[in-house]
Order: structure tokens, then sequence, then C-alpha cells
């Protein structure tokens, strides 16, 4: 069970600039420009990498744009995209992402720090394995202690890296003569091998950096400005930088030579310039990846999703200290493990399924139009769902395997968390979701034509104490089990101010159905009257094409009189068409019966249909796969009893039901009601429909199914009001 929402440590008060924009800017020109960019060019041609270049900021602009949509309309706090995802779309999901995404955070710092440790190698070929594996541990000491001594140093240390990439920016479009021929002069492609999609992959990467301000959201001194202009700000230099560099190497060099050295940026201007832009941009990329990950694992920690000591900072300086040294002690671990090529390709998939679910939260919140949900900058539902489907499309461009597996791993982390009692102080949008889904049936429900092929069982069941009754409404559940809805209504005699404990009652009988896990809602009702307030509940219960079409209610016991009230509100469901059942319960009848339920068809009352569609439901249920149904009938002659014999025969081809036939042939002095008592003693359940009797003629009707009932199983009583009357098979 997760914590409530806990008092927001203090902020360190960034602002957009420092905060959001250095981090940002700085990952998303990083290593794939430097050493990767003329590679593109050289494969597809200078069109075909603005093509890739257009498409691909397309879709991160998109995701800018949902998550400054979210950033917009909450209050943010630490733990960046985790807590946007998890305050929009609930704790399970956020922390199924939110525990990859920090894993990832982690990871991404020794993935940078063997990148700059390999740039190293570029330029000094004699070091082998060893010898980068130790210096990427360096570099991985290095930048903890610089994060570590503090934030601010950490992101101040970024302003002079931004610094050199322009200065190398500056220098590559100075040592190029644009106004010269273009040198690489097929537009859409050299005469490389590989592919558009394989070349659009590899550049993906580059501009999936928005996280990296995002990250710091907590630290953030107006977190719902500084998060929304910072990465949209960055995300357009970046777009600039991208969409000129095509053009310029174009004008470098060859498309051959653009494939084949990932140095040419040196060739072109001055290799200091260069190489401090590289490794400036690749030490950045770290810091930001070690000043992320702890603020992650604070807000998975806050949550309950991970050790609470993690959850706390330093009350000085701010700083999350336990979480900060656990993402170095990983990190640094992480080195040990050598080869992190196939890490890096899960790694890359669990940040781009973070991507798609900040598009896919702002979408649902857009579509499903929460009052709570008023973001300062709208994005359209369908803009933002397409966002969402360029990341996954994106993810399975980049690395199939790695994409699957990621989902793989995310999905199993949804499952094991969704099995957690976890609690929330705040709502998300699952309840939006499912009423807006809700409403959309309903209103097509409403609309739509209703025919006998489908009717389904919506019962509504009263009941006076409904822990006496948990077996009927039981029973209910088990008639309309995945087809239809079960009410339980709980009536109170009085007026409305004189049950103050009607909310302690509605929420005893929701725990009841929860524990013994009876799938039904719960309502309660004060009423002036018992007999018209169960015909006023009646009517009103439920909307549209949810409404109830049944009403059950308990064997009153052997007294006529309250039978006789029961007979005349039966009769009253009947003029609002709704069916009704009676159930007169036997404790012990099922393990005396012989397996079977009969249904006693007349025929006078259309009860019969309704009977054995209700048998045949029934016998679908969990608790009653070995119930065999058995139709009779009692007639007075052996020609009467040919005739009901073959009518019913020519009714069961098409009835599509297993059920057994028997037709009594009464003695001339036997009545009817002893005949059905004795051939269904032995049964476990026993279906008999009931007339609607006329005002004052209830008593007597009474008296008969007393008879009728004394000394039999189970017994249930059907009285079919429906629209349908003798069209529901």
């Amino acid at each position: 069970m997760s914590k409530p929402e806990a008092e927001s440590p203090p902020r360190l008060g960034f602002g957009t600039f420092l905060g959001v924009v250095t981090p940002t800017t700085l990952t998303i020109l990083g290593v794939i420009m430097y050493l990767r960019m003329g590679w593109v060019v050289g494969n597809v041609g200078w069109v075909g990498a603005l093509s890739i270049v257009l498409v691909a900021h397309a879709i991160t602009f998109i995701t800018a744009l949902s998550l400054s949509a979210l950033a917009t309309s909450m209050r943010v706090g630490v733990g960046g995209a985790y807590w946007l995802i998890s305050r929009s779309m609930g704790l399970e999901l956020g922390g199924a992402l939110g525990i990859p995404l920090y894993i990832s955070q982690v990871l991404s710092v020794t993935l940078y720090a063997f990148g700059l440790a390999e740039s190293v190698r570029i330029f000094f070929p004699l070091l082998d394995d060893t010898w980068v594996q130790i210096l990427a541990a360096v570099i991985v000491v290095g930048v903890l202690a610089l994060a570590t001594k503090s934030t601010a140093v950490a992101l101040k240390a970024q302003l002079p890296i931004m610094a050199f990439i322009a200065i190398s920016l500056i220098g590559l479009v100075h040592g190029v003569d644009l106004q010269g021929p273009i040198k690489a002069d097929a537009p859409w492609g050299g005469s490389g091998d590989v592919g558009y999609m394989a070349v659009f992959a590899v550049f993906f990467p580059a501009v999936t950096g928005i996280l990296a301000g995002l990250g710091l959201s907590g630290d953030l001194r107006e977190p719902g400005k500084s998060i929304p202009r910072g990465v949209l700000l960055s995300v357009a230099v970046g777009f600039i930088v991208y969409m000129s560099l095509p053009w310029v190497l174009a004008h470098a060099a060859d498309a051959e030579t653009l494939r084949a050295d990932p140095l040419i940026w040196t060739k072109v201007a001055p290799v200091s310039l260069i190489v401090l832009g590289l490794f400036g941009a690749i030490f950045s990329s770290a810091i930001g990846s070690i000043l992320a990950a702890p603020r992650t694992v604070q807000a998975l920690a806050q949550d309950g999703l991970a050790p609470s000591a993690l959850g706390k900072v330093d009350p000085k300086s701010g700083e999350p200290v336990r979480a900060l040294r656990l993402s170095g002690f990983l990190a640094l671990a992480a080195v040990l493990l050598g080869d992190l090529n196939m890490v890096a390709s899960v790694v890359t998939m669990f940040f781009l399924t973070t991507y798609g679910m900040l598009n896919l939260a702002a979408g649902l919140e857009a579509l499903i139009k929460d009052p709570s949900f008023r973001p300062r900058i709208r994005v359209p539902w369908w803009l933002s769902m397409l966002g969402g489907a360029g990341c996954f499309l994106a993810m399975f461009l980049i690395h199939p395997g790695a994409c699957l597996l990621a989902i793989f791993i995310e999905v199993l982390l949804w499952y094991a968390l969704s099995r957690r009692a976890m609690r929330t102080a705040w709502g998300d949008m699952r309840s939006g979701m499912w009423f807006t889904l809700a409403r959309f049936a309903m209103l097509r429900l409403g609309q739509s034509k209703h025919d006998p092929r489908n009717w389904r069982p919506h019962i509504l069941v009263f009941t006076v104490d409904l822990e006496r009754n948990l077996g009927m409404v039981r029973l209910a559940t088990n008639f309309s089990q995945d087809r239809g809805i079960v009410t339980v209504s709980t009536l109170m005699l009085g007026d409305v101010e004189e049950h103050a404990h009607a909310e302690e009652i509605a929420d005893r009988n929701r725990k009841l159905l929860d524990d013994n896990r009876i799938v039904a809602f719960s309502e309660t009702a004060a009423v002036p009257e018992l007999e018209a307030g169960i015909v006023t509940v009646a009517q009103a219960n439920g909307f549209a094409g949810m409404t109830s079409n049944m009403v059950m209610f308990g064997w009153p016991g052997e007294h006529a009189d309250r039978i006789g009230r029961l007979l005349g509100i039966v009769r009253r469901m009947s003029g609002i068409e709704k069916s009704t059942m009676v159930v007169r319960p036997v404790r012990g009848s099922r393990s005396r019966g012989n397996g079977e339920a009969h249904i006693w068809w007349k025929g006078r009352q259309h009860n019969g249909d309704m009977m054995l569609l209700l048998a045949h439901l029934l016998s679908q249920s969990a608790g009653w796969r070995h119930l065999r149904l058995v139709l009779k009938s009692v007639v007075d002659t052996q020609e009467e009893a040919d005739q009901v014999r073959g009518s019913f025969e020519s009714m069961f081809a098409d009835l599509r039901m297993d059920v057994l036939l028997e037709v009594a042939v009464r003695e001339p002095d036997q009545p009817h009601i002893e005949v059905l008592r004795d051939m269904s003693r032995g049964a476990d359940l026993v279906f008999v429909g009931i007339g609607s009797p006329q005002a004052g003629a209830e008593s007597a009707y009474a008296q008969r199914l007393l008879t009728l009932v004394a000394g039999m199983p189970t017994v249930i009583f059907v009285r079919n009001a429906s629209r349908f009357q003798g069209r529901l098979i």
C-alpha cells in the first residue's frame, strides 16, 4: 500500500534556462550529431537526411507538446516523467514505467561514460578494452562527485559545454564552402547498403533527450511554466541545428567519405573545437542522467514503490543524497558488465515507452474531458495519440527484439503492481476514462434496436439484510454472470433525514460483496412505505439500455398474508414490464438432489420460455456446470402427452440447449400440484411459473403456493412480464 502524497521537499529553485534548457539541449545535441550525422547523409543523401530529421522531430515535438499539456494541468512534483504518468494514469502503470525508467537513467550514466571513453580511443587507438573500462569508471566517479557536490554546480558546469558545442558548430560552418558545389551530390542517397529505415533507427535516439529537463521537475522554481517553455525551446534549437547539418555536411565531403569517416567534422573544422564539443556533449549527457535518476527513485520511494529511505532529502541542501549515492553505485557496478550494446537497446526502448505513454496520457486526458484537466497548453487528443503511435513505431524500427523485451518487462511490472492493494491520495484519469466509455456505450445502447436475441438478465435484488441473503444474491449473479448486471437494493423505512447511517450501510454492503467475491452493485434507499417504495425503486433503477428487467425477492416465510402481499407486488411489477423471481431456498437441497433442475411448463402464462432460459444460464455458471435440465409437463390424457411431446421436440430442434423432456399423465382424481410435488422432490432446483392474481385473490393463490412447496427442494417462482413474452428462446 502506498503512502499518501507527502508534503513536497524544499525546491532548489532552478529557472527555465539552467534547469530545463541546458540539460535538454545538451542531450539532444550529443554524440550522434558529431559521430553519426555525416554517416546519415552519406547513406540517404542530404534530402533524405532532412526528411529523417523532419519526421523524428515531428514525433519529438508532439511528445514535447503532450508533456507540456500534462505539466500545465497539475501541480508538478519530484520525479519528472514518472510523476506525470502516475498522476495521470495511476500508480500501477506509473510504477511499471518509472522503475525501468530509473534503471535506464542509471545505466545511461554508464553508457555515456563508455561513449566518452570510446571517443578518447578514437584519438588514442593504442588504448585496449581494459583501459576503456577503467576510463569509463573514472568518468562515472567524476560525474558522481560533481553531482554530489551540488545539483547547481553540476548544472553550471554544463554552461561552458554548451558554449563549446556552439563554437564547434560555428567552426564546422566556417570550414565548409557553402557557396561551392555539393560534394555529396545524390540528394536521396549515396551508394551505401544501409536502407532508409535502418538509418532512421540510428538517428532517432538523437532527438529523444527531452526527459533530461523534465527530470528536475521537483527542483524547478515554477515547473508548470519552466517545463513547457524549456522543452519546447530546446526542441526548436535541436530542429534548427539538425535541419541545417545535412546541407552543410553535403558540402563538406562526398557520400563515400561521409559514410566511412565518423570524424569528418575534424577534417573540416579545427580538431580542438570539435573534440571539446564532442567530449563535452557526452559528459553533459552523463550529468543529466545522474541528476534525473535520483529524483525518479525519490518519487518512487515517496509513493511506496521503493525503500522509504531513498525518498528522504538532506534538510539543508534539499538534495536526495541517499538516492544519488545508490544511483552512482549502480552506474559504477554496471561498468563491470563491459559490453553494453544490448543493454543500450533496451534502455532506449524504456525511454521511448515513457515518451509514448506521455503522449497517450495527454491524449486520453483530452479525449475523456475530465473537468479537472485544464492545461494552459492545449493539444488535440488525436495529435497526442499520433505522437504516441510514432514513438512505438520508432521503437520497433530501432530494434524489434529490444522493443518486445522492454514491453514484456513493463507488462510484468504492471501486473505485479496491480495485484498489490495500493491506494493513492490523488485522482487519476482511470475513472474518467471508464465514465467516457460507459457514456459512449450507454448512448449507443439507448439508440439500438431491442430484439429477443439481445435480451440479457439485469436483475434487481431486494433484501433487508444482505448478510443473511448472500446466497440469493450469489444465485442472481449466477444467472447474469458475464451477461448482465446485478444490483442489490436495501430499503429503509422512513424519511431520508431519519437514516443518517445509510452511507454506512451502503459501505458495509459493498464490503460484504467484495469479501465474498460477488460481482454486483449495491444501493440503499429510504422509502416511506415498503410496497410503494419497491415499485418506485424498480422503476428508477438503471437507465438507457441498462435498466433492470427482472426483480428478485426472497421467500417471505410460510405466511399466506405475507405471500399475498408479495403477489400484489409481483402484479405491479408486471404492470411496468419487470419480470419477477421469488426464491424459496431449502438448505442442503443440492446435496440431497439428483443433479437436475426441473422446469415445469404449462404454457398459459408464457413463463416456460423464461424459466428454460434462466435454467440454461444457470447451468453455464461455474457452480452449476453439471446441472441437467429437465423440462416437465403434466397433461390429462395420453393423446395430449403425445401432442405436447411433438411440439416440444420440434421446438428443441432450434433450442440449442441440452434439455431432457418428461411429460406425465395424471390420474383423473390426482391434483396437478401433487403430481408436480411428487415428481420434483429429488431435484436440486425447481422452476415453477406463477400467475398474476387479481386484487383480492392473492390469499387463495398464496395458499396454493404453500401447498405446492411443502416438502420440496429449493423452488424459484418465475413471472415473465418481458416485452418479449413468449419469444425469448
